[in-house]
């Protein structure tokens, strides 16, 4: 596979990346759901697709003001209680996000990191109150992949992308407020993604032989990885176990833990430094900490229908993409070049000559998801 990036301030530079696809199962089938993706035209989201670039001009500021637009659109369709009307309860979002509420200030302190991960002072770190009731908002209204609420049924096609922008952007500004501290208190352990999601894409359930998957590889991430992306709605299990600090699942502000069902020809490249047991002390001990915090909760942490892990599809060629395995100079080289310009898969290959700071592109992203919002109005 071949995905060519583009510098976004000037179209006529672009470079080449090659990554070696797995040969299974499995990533024979997702292979063959990329290919479908691209030969039909899906739009890919490029307003959700580099996270945690600490230099992204999509910073907290304007991650912020996306937010309050979206709750503003919200709030607006509801303005002559159109759910209550449908014999909904009412629903407002009586919040406002900015940088001081998604995020402390320097003044706190912003000490080294221990163990990679763990922060001694306040400074710089997410506020994850704040980020758990935005994706508990987003929940409320758009409700599971395999059961839409009727919140969202109902709303108009404005309505319905707002509340789909409350996921991507409380993800993105997570992201980037993970990796803008890291790049104060230790740089080496920025963690930079890609997801590269479609509108509508199609899912289709995963096999059961393919949870022994999630097992193989755990929660190990490589740089240069490739990643099946997660496909329908909720956070799971090492999400929770992360942002509540290890708290019961009883006391969870999030109502939506779930496992993977579905797959799609989607995927996550990991552009941060490797996390495994071997390079990562501590990602050895937090994962002991998740199993027994999995088993205090009466979960089966030898049961693969938790998809405890994440599935291995694929590798960067480093060396043959960026001519070094240096994780600085491949920052610097993907910094330059925060935009998609071209995806090519054996003999499949689809342009997006589009960016996401384009005027209009959120209306395009609109009409391309009309027949699926029409679809779920009336899907019962």
């Amino acid at each position: 596979m071949i995905i060519t990036y583009r510098n976004p301030q000037d179209f006529n530079d672009c470079i080449d990346l090659h990554f070696d696809i797995l040969d299974n199962d499995f990533c024979n089938r997702w292979k063959t759901q990329l290919k479908n993706l691209l030969s039909e035209n899906y739009l890919l989201e490029k307003n959700y697709c580099f996270l945690g670039f600490a230099e992204s001009p999509r910073d907290v500021d304007y991650l912020c003001d996306e937010i309050n637009d979206a709750i503003f659109q919200i709030n607006r369709f509801n303005t002559y209680n159109k759910w209550q009307i449908a014999g909904l309860e009412p629903y407002h979002i009586d919040d406002h996000f900015s940088k001081d509420s998604v995020m402390y200030d320097k003044s706190f302190g912003v000490g080294n990191a221990i163990n990679g991960d763990q922060n001694t002072n306040l400074g710089l770190c997410l506020k994850h109150d704040a980020m758990n009731r935005l994706h508990r908002y987003f929940e409320d209204l758009q409700g599971e992949a395999w059961g839409l609420s009727n919140y969202y049924k109902i709303a108009d096609f404005k309505t319905k992308y707002a509340i789909r922008q409350l996921n991507d952007l409380c993800h993105e500004l997570e992201s980037y407020v993970l990796s803008l501290r890291k790049s104060v208190v230790e740089p080496e352990w920025q963690r930079p993604s890609q997801i590269m999601t479609w509108l509508q894409a199609p899912r289709q359930n995963l096999q059961p032989q393919d949870f022994g998957l999630f097992q193989q590889n755990n929660f190990d991430r490589e740089l240069g990885g490739v990643y099946l992306h997660w496909a329908q709605i909720g956070k799971t299990h090492i999400e929770v176990f992360r942002d509540e600090d290890g708290a019961p699942v009883d006391d969870v502000i999030c109502s939506s833990i779930n496992a993977l069902r579905y797959y799609t020809g989607e995927f996550d490249i990991e552009w941060g430094k490797d996390v495994t047991d071997d390079t990562a002390p501590w990602h050895a001990v937090e994962q002991q900490q998740f199993r027994t915090w999995l088993q205090d909760n009466g979960f089966d942490i030898n049961d693969p229908q938790l998809a405890l892990g994440y599935i291995k599809i694929g590798s960067c060629n480093l060396q043959k993409s960026f001519g070094t395995e240096d994780q600085f100079e491949i920052w610097s080289t993907l910094a330059q070049h925060l935009d998609v310009y071209k995806i090519k898969i054996d003999d499949v290959e689809q342009t997006f000559d589009y960016v996401w700071s384009q005027p209009g592109f959120a209306q395009q992203q609109i009409e391309k998801m009309k027949p699926g919002y029409i679809h779920s109005s009336h899907n019962d």
